[in-house]
This record gives structure tokens, C-alpha cells and sequence, in this order.
């Protein structure tokens, strides 16, 4: 069982290192949580993705009553940066990219 959890690890890694030679299209999604609150979780919208305060609380909303939302579309290289700042906000963010066609 072990064995399985570190191979899938690996193989994330290595997806996303493919990811970032590719030209590729990614999301920046955020994920609800019980921790922060929408203050909190709209002025980092505001601060790291530059969106508005309506944007923002849009987003919000969103991410509050549907689990999650897309907060930036781009390149990966892009939504790295903001992916980690909101992580270190503690905002639960991942990128998710796929091939362009």
C-alpha cells in the first residue's frame, strides 16, 4: 500500500513537469474550506489574482456553495506564482492544466 501512494506521488511530479514544457492551458482552482473566512478569502483574491472586490466576492460565493471555482485561466507559468501565494495565505489552490488544442 505504501509502494502504490509513493508511485502515484511520483507520477503527479512528473505529469506536472510535463505539463510545464507543453503548451498548455491551466486553471487556477480554489477550493472551500472551514477555516478561512470570506473576508480573509476575498482580499487574497484581490491581492494575488488582482480582481476586484466584486470579482472577488463572486468567487467567494461560489467557491462557498459549489466547492470550488476557477479563480485565473493562463499559462501554468503564470498561476504558479498566485497558486503558491494562496497556498501560503492558507487557501487551499491547485493548478490544473490540459493540452491546448
Amino acid at each position: 500500500m505504501i509502494l502504490e501512494n509513493t508511485y502515484s506521488i511520483e507520477e503527479e511530479v512528473v505529469l506536472v513537469k510535463e505539463a510545464q514544457t507543453i503548451n498548455e492551458t491551466a486553471q487556477l482552482i480554489i477550493y472551500n474550506d472551514d477555516h478561512n473566512t470570506f473576508d480573509w478569502v476575498i482580499e487574497s483574491l484581490m491581492e494575488v489574482c488582482n480582481h476586484t472586490f466584486e470579482q472577488s466576492e463572486q468567487l467567494s460565493l461560489i467557491i462557498h456553495f459549489k466547492g470550488k471555482a476557477t479563480a485565473k485561466t493562463g499559462a501554468f507559468k503564470q498561476l504558479k506564482p498566485m497558486k503558491d501565494a494562496l497556498v501560503d495565505r492558507g487557501l487551499s489552490a491547485v493548478i490544473e492544466t490540459f493540452v491546448s488544442e
